[in-house]
This record gives C-alpha cells, structure tokens and sequence, in this order.
C-alpha cells in the first residue's frame, strides 16, 4: 500500500515476523575456587530453564537458529500463576507451524538467563523505567539511568491505546544498554503502586543475545519490584495466536532514506472480562493480560504514553551513543527520523478516537526529541528519537 505524506511517497509495508539468529557462546572454565558457586548457579539456572521451557509437542529450527517450541496452550508460563490454575481460556512460518491447540514459545536457552544480574531479575526491567512528564525534575534525569521522547495524554479514563510504530534497528553501544520503541497503559501512581502494560519492539543485546529488533511486552502491578516481565518469562500474559512468538525478530525493518516498514499495535480493555487484549496488526489477536493481575488498570488507565526509551549506563562517564528511533532526530522528518502514526485512545464505549491534549516529554531534547503533528492520512502522529551522544550533547 502507498500513501504520500510530508511532501514525499511513503510505501509502508507491515513488518513480518520471523525469528532470528541467536548465538550461544561458551562459558570460561572456572578457577578451581570458584567452581562451587559457579556449579550452584548453574544448578539454579537449569531450575529456572525447566520453569519456562515447557514440554513441547513439536520443535521447530527458525532459519536463523532460535528453537520455538510448540507448547500447549494450557501449559504456558501464565498458567503457573496460583490464581490460573482453573483458569478457563478466553476466545474472540517459513519453517513450520505451530499445531492447533498449541503456541508458540522461543526457548530459552542457559546463557540467556547467565546475562542477566541474577535469575530473579531475568526477564525484568529496572526500577523507575517510566517517563514522568508531570514532575520533569532535571536532578532525576539521570537518577534511573533511562531517557525517553515520548507524546502521552492523562486525565481521562482510558481503556487501551493503538499505533503504527515504524520499525529500525538502532546501534547499541553497551550489551546492557536497550532501545525500544513501544506504548504504555499506566494506571496508579509513580510510585511503589505503579500498574504498566507495554507493547512495541526492542532491541536488547543482554535480553536476547544479539542485535536484532523484536517485537514485546511488558506488564508490572508494583512499579517493576516484585510482578510482571517480558513476553512469556513469568507466568501472566495468555497468548491464544499459534503463529507469532513473543520475543520473535521483526524483519524487513526501515533504511535510511530508503524503504519504510511499520507494525500496527492495539491493546484494549474487554467491557465485559475485564481483561486487557492486544493485536498486532489487523489480523492477530496474540493474547491478554488478566484482569485480577491489575489494581488501578482492573478498572482503567489514568495515562497513555507513545515512544521511545533507552538505557544511558554513561559509558566512560560520557552520554551513550545508543540511539532511539532511527538514530536521527525528528525534524529530519520522513524516511530519515522514526515515527508513530495513526496514535488513538479506546474509551469507555470500547470505541477508537483521537487522543485530546496530546503532550510530550524527553529529559534531555539535545539527545533524543519528540515532535507532534496531525493531518489527513497519519491523524494524530509523531516523530521522536536521535543518537544520544554528539555535541550538543555530552
């Protein structure tokens, strides 16, 4: 499909979904000290590794080297959770598919779970990963070590959110730094009570083990601490598609002045459930967070947020090359910065509508910026992003 904005033709083509490469690296003989602790936390990591990879009925190779496993749809990681034990599920590739019955799951492999700072945390974003438009204090910019461009709207009720995210490979300087490019539903406040969903494509080297863009999500009830992780790493999000696997990499993705390639992503609230739905695209109703997992979204959302976050570790004491979006800053406009189109509210009457009193936020607009627009084709948009270090910022 074709559509011209800005000035020039824009071809998007929605994104497909395959599952790329990931490498396994071989672990370091350890000095005869420490081969205790080591045998320990590898006895905990395979602990760990039986909790999620589940028997599979069938196991297929991606062309880039993850294993899926084609688990049955009653024995996914949301089922361990004490409160869907009876639970009653809810209704609406280039190498193989998943039979019926069954879902898609990347495995986990053991150096996975080693990148990360310990088992527990595997899967889990830090602390203070939300942007706080309402209390922009410069002292906290860099408290958290996380930079945001995002546009949001608050002070409605709000019952899920939509948007075309175009899709880039951003450079990572660090493996424990990320850039993702998503939307939030946040109820509570910024603090300990803090509810989250969050759906959209990243790129983490420690999460995944390689550079490519992957498609995501995220849920939390208590401000990232205990609750919640990505994709299908802790029992929560039910997914019912057979076809796309959370975590899977997401190919072609946009080039500079070049082809654009964007994904469309809607998550809703179902009036009658209670449960929050997502789609990708217009064909793929993938799964749902259940209601009780929630305080504040069991009822609603106070604030929707779109747009990019990246982790700035401050290498070498410098502001991180790694870049949001495209790399390049907004007012590049098409083909060259990264944009979200067509960015919609769902209210109370489970309708679509354009968001009213959009603003936006970024700590620090010399690294990353945000800029709205709105016309015919795109209605509300935005572009966002840039490449974190350069001169102007340090």
């Amino acid at each position: 499909m074709g559509s011209c904005a800005h000035g020039g033709c824009a071809h998007f083509s929605r994104s497909r979904l395959l599952v790329l490469v990931f490498c396994l690296c071989s672990l370091a003989s350890p000095s005869r000290a420490a081969r205790l602790s080591v045998s320990r936390q590898k006895l905990e990591v395979q602990k760990h590794l039986n909790r999620l990879n589940k028997p599979a009925v069938k196991s297929i190779e991606s062309p880039d080297g993850d294993t899926i496993d084609c688990v049955h749809m009653s024995h996914q990681p949301a089922f361990d959770h004490p409160y869907l034990k009876d639970h009653k599920i809810q209704s609406w590739h280039v190498n193989g598919k998943c039979p019926e019955g069954t879902i898609p799951i990347r495995r986990t492999k053991q150096d996975d779970v080693l990148r990360a700072s310990s088992v527990k945390r595997y899967g889990k974003k830090k602390r203070r990963a939300i942007p706080q438009p309402r209390s922009a204090d410069p002292d906290l910019v860099n408290e958290s070590g996380h930079q945001h461009a995002i546009a949001y709207v608050e002070g409605d009720k709000y019952y899920g959110a939509k948007a075309t995210i175009n899709v880039w490979e951003p450079k990572i300087q660090q493996p424990n730094e990320f850039s993702l490019s998503q939307l939030w539903i946040l109820g509570g406040s910024f603090g300990q009570d803090l509810n989250s969903i969050e759906a959209g494509w990243q790129v983490s080297p420690d999460l995944y083990g390689d550079n490519n863009t992957r498609l995501f999500t995220y849920w939390t009830s208590d401000a990232y601490q205990a609750t919640g992780c990505y994709n299908l790493l802790c029992s929560g999000f039910i997914q019912i598609n057979s076809e796309i696997a959370m975590g899977a990499s997401i190919s072609p993705v946009s080039g500079y002045r070049n082809s654009q390639y964007d994904i469309s992503i809607l998550v809703w609230k179902d009036p009658k459930e209670g449960h929050w739905w997502m789609q990708f695209g217009n064909d793929y109703v993938l799964g749902y967070w259940p209601s009780f997992l929630f305080s504040y979204l069991a009822e609603s959302a106070s604030m929707i947020e779109w747009g990019g976050e990246v982790v700035n570790s401050e290498p070498d004491g410098l502001h991180t090359s790694t870049q949001m979006g495209s790399g390049r800053f907004p007012e590049e406009g098409f083909g060259k910065s990264s944009y979200f189109r067509n960015v919609q509210v769902v209210d109370a009457s489970n309708n679509l509508k354009a968001p009213k009193g959009i603003g936006t936020f970024t700590e620090q607009s010399n690294c990353y910026d945000v800029q709205t627009g709105n016309n015919g084709d795109w209605g509300h948009y935005f572009y966002y992003g840039g490449p974190g270090r350069n001169e102007n910022c340090p």
